[in-house]
């Protein structure tokens, strides 16, 4: 991707932030945005082949990337760990200016169709945050911090969506209440490892689940003709 594909993917992102309110994430937005700005319709289509939903997904990355903003600014080092969770979370959806445009993509992204794409960018956003808050784990461990952080973090939009308090105070306490359960969690997992005879029992398990490894990263090939730059 050249610089003036970001550029022209942004204007047209910029311009339907003020019709998805409306218009939710179609075609008729794309249209419009499309039109606000004066990009030709074949270039649009070119950095947007599906259109709107090409536009919810970048509006998405756009709230991840705000988020690891942050996170890189914020002083973290005196809080709890699960602290650092919350307040990972908390500053996505900060990231937010209106609630009704993640509304409209939630609805999107519920359908059959996008259901993929939804999938993946929860999936995404969770990613970012474990990896931010300096993850190292290379085992099953990095799949399923990131399954349970997903719950979490998919349960507390759909509460955000319903919280009509301008502080959102509810949804916090929501949060809270969430990551403490999967605190729990993780300390029954705890004594099961230290416990001799349940150890015992999990052995197969354990040894079976110890052969998952955490997918390898990829190096970045530029092939002719491709566009290449960071994910937006």
């Amino acid at each position: 991707m050249t610089a003036s594909y970001l550029q022209i993917k942004d204007q047209l992102l910029d311009a339907a932030a003020g019709h998805v309110p409306f218009d939710g994430w179609s075609e008729a937005t794309f249209q419009a945005a499309v039109r606000d700005t004066g990009i030709d319709s074949t270039m649009a289509a070119a950095v947007c082949p599906r259109g709107a939903v090409d536009l919810a997904v970048a509006y998405h990355h756009r709230g991840d990337a705000l988020m690891l903003e942050r996170l890189k600014a914020a002083d973290l080092s005196e809080m709890r760990f699960r602290d650092r969770i919350a307040a990972a979370v908390r500053f996505r959806l900060e990231a937010v200016e209106d609630k009704e445009t993640v509304r409209r993509g939630t609805t999107l992204f519920a359908l059959p169709t996008h259901a993929g794409d939804g999938a993946k960018l929860i999936w995404g956003t969770v990613d970012a945050i474990w990896s931010a808050l300096g993850d190292t784990s290379e085992d099953v461990n990095w799949y399923t911090k990131r399954a349970t952080l997903g719950t979490v973090y998919s349960a507390t939009v759909l509460y955000w969506l319903g919280d009509n308090e301008p502080d959102n105070a509810a949804t916090w306490e929501f949060l809270d209440r969430r990551i403490d359960n999967v605190m729990q969690i993780e300390k029954l997992k705890a004594q099961v490892k230290d416990s001799p005879t349940l150890s015992k029992l999990m052995a197969g398990p354990n040894w079976l689940l110890g052969q998952i490894k955490a997918p390898q990263k990829m190096p970045e090939v530029n092939l002719p003709g491709s566009w290449t730059t960071p994910r937006r």
